[in-house]
């Protein structure tokens, strides 16, 4: 049976990395085996769902590379079906109408709780041979429930968790129609996934408790229900459940701040997965590797050090002209205009940097005027050492401007003063880059504009 997966969020809020790596494994799961991943929206909670939330989750999609083979099918689109098979579950006499009231059912779980009960409804209007109900109060609009089976269990082989029993009285008669006709989400779940063929559930283990529930549709539709894998909670660096009220960002958040997108997907991957000891590894390893089978039991926690370093070693692996691309992106939101030699320059300090954003900083030293750190200009560039600046920026008017003919002029000035490298790198790093800290000097003059730096030097 071809393998096929779903995402299916609810477009209530803003996606952050708790969220996006439930569509991961579902996603790795469905090409690593050749299958289909859909994605669904499940948009019946109008009051709450939002067109802003759902651009932002097809735009986190798209920058992470995770499309889907089909939709986004939306469910308020699809009322039409699950009317349809409302009235099949009617006739089949799977669903019966209650018309107990709000008050009322608060008042049963009042009771319940006092008696040191599980609340859950009783039952009241569920027909059953040779029982009498209660007379229809008139003018109520009645919610649909479904018959749960009494007695017996429902049970399932997780993926993550093992064998999963529950028992049927457990289980009350759940609401599947609202009085409006409208139904609820557990109902238009399973009639998705039946539509659909899905064939692998994976999802957040928030869900468990509506699995059995889910399965037990399933079975009165006459449907086998899929294969189950239940993600342990993604938690955020204070040990709190990640979600947007516990200062989670959204994804497409972490796009803006300058980090891969292939590098996001290898820290989400590791947060609830694992091959091997392997940290780093490129999205086709990934896909190669990836299986149900060593899906983590444990809680992750989010930690954006260690994602910093993930993108970090994503960016030393990247082609220099492809990172130029994204660095380009950056600098293009500064207003800040580039030429051939970006390439080179994030060649030269991509080591240094864990995002695009910071590489971006480096790379707008050589198109933008300068303003040296005051403390390291007072600290480098003093007295004893201008004759030499000057004396080197002489030297530099007349050379090729390659980086050996630079190498050269320095040590012709060293050879000249009795300086060290130290002693006239420094200050002219300040004055040229604006601070002390820079890789090797002539590589980095190499790279700039001759004129600029001339102008630099003599600027002491």
């Amino acid at each position: 049976m071809k393998v096929r997966t779903r995402f299916a969020p609810s477009p209530t809020g803003f996606i952050h990395l708790g969220n996006i790596r439930s569509a991961l494994y579902p996603w790795a799961f469905a090409r690593s085996t050749g299958g289909d991943f859909i994605l669904r929206i499940e948009d019946t909670d109008v009051e709450r769902s939002s067109q802003a939330a759902v651009d932002v989750i097809l735009e986190s999609m798209a920058w992470l590379g995770m499309d889907p083979d089909e939709g986004p099918f939306y469910q308020m689109q699809r009322m039409d079906r699950y009317k349809e098979v409302l009235a099949q579950m009617k006739e089949a006499g799977l669903v019966y109408p209650c018309y107990m009231s709000v008050a009322e059912l608060d008042a049963l779980r009042e009771r319940q709780m006092a008696h040191k009960e599980k609340p859950r409804y009783d039952g009241t209007w569920r027909p059953e041979p040779g029982k009498t109900l209660p007379p229809v109060p008139p003018g109520v609009q009645p919610v649909l429930r479904f018959k749960n089976p009494i007695g017996g269990v429902v049970a399932w082989g997780d993926k993550v968790k093992g064998r999963i029993e529950i028992s049927n009285d457990e289980l009350d008669d759940l609401v599947i129609a609202r009085p409006d006709g409208t139904p609820t989400y557990n109902f238009c779940v399973v009639v998705d996934d039946i539509d659909m063929t899905i064939t692998h559930v994976i999802r957040g283990d928030d869900h468990v408790n509506n699995t059995p529930r889910q399965i037990n549709i399933f079975r009165a539709l006459g449907k086998e229900p899929p294969v189950y894998a239940h993600l342990p909670t993604v938690l955020n660096e204070q040990g709190d459940k990640m979600s947007k009220r516990t200062g989670a960002k959204p994804v497409t958040q972490f796009r803006d701040e300058g980090f891969l997108a292939d590098a996001v997907v290898n820290y989400l991957a590791r947060l609830g997965w694992s091959h091997g000891d392997a940290e780093i590894f490129s999205r086709e390893q990934f896909l190669q590797w990836f299986n149900l089978d060593h899906l983590g039991r444990s809680a992750a926690q989010f930690d954006e050090a260690k994602l910093r370093w993930v993108n970090a070693q994503h960016m030393k692996a990247m082609a220099d002209e492809a990172l130029a691309q994204l660095v380009e992106q950056q600098l293009q939101k500064r207003g800040i205009a580039s030429d051939a030699r970006l390439p080179g320059i994030c060649a030269l300090f991509k080591d240094r940097c864990d995002t695009t954003v910071a590489l971006a900083d480096w790379a707008a030293k050589f198109y933008t005027p300068l303003q040296p750190n005051a403390d390291e200009l007072a600290k480098h560039v003093v007295e004893g050492v201008r004759p030499a600046i000057g004396l080197l920026a002489k030297m530099l008017e007349g050379i090729p401007w390659e980086k050996a003919d630079i190498t050269e002029a320095i040590k012709e000035v060293l050879r000249a003063t009795g300086m060290k490298m130290p002693q006239l790198a420094m200050p002219v790093r300040v004055l040229v880059m604006g601070t002390a800290q820079t890789p090797s000097l002539d590589a980095v003059l190499a790279l700039c504009d001759r004129a600029t730096v001339l102008e630099r030097l003599k600027a002491a």
